[in-house]
């Protein structure tokens, strides 16, 4: 199952630092977006997207709003100011991850 099919995304940035939030459409899903989208997962998800020297991806959980927030340095390439990217600001990174796959339980 996509990701896409539980949660929606927002995505920010700051430098070359993108941050994007997935936020589950039902609590109940919440721990199933936990389990499976950690930090490496994402990690390894843009790994061809980040520089071989950018620092590792954080996750943040917010279990009041059912988010996970994930923060993935040097994806930007230098930023806004700098980067010759279309998507400079990142903007599509978020639904770029709601493309990954998950395992599920039937």
């Amino acid at each position: 199952m996509k990701l896409q099919m539980l949660a929606h995304s927002r995505t920010g940035d700051k430098g070359d630092t993108s941050n994007i939030s997935i936020i589950a459409y039902r609590a109940e899903d919440f721990p199933l977006l936990c389990e499976q989208l950690t930090a490496e997962c994402v990690g390894e998800y843009f790994a061809g997207l980040r520089g071989p020297d950018a620092a590792p991806v954080r996750r943040y959980e917010l279990p009041n709003v059912q988010a996970l927030n994930f923060v993935l340095p040097g994806i930007l390439r230098g930023g806004v100011t700098r980067s010759l990217a279309l998507d400079a600001h990142g903007k599509c990174l978020g639904s770029a991850l709601l493309d990954i796959d998950l395992v599920t339980q039937n």
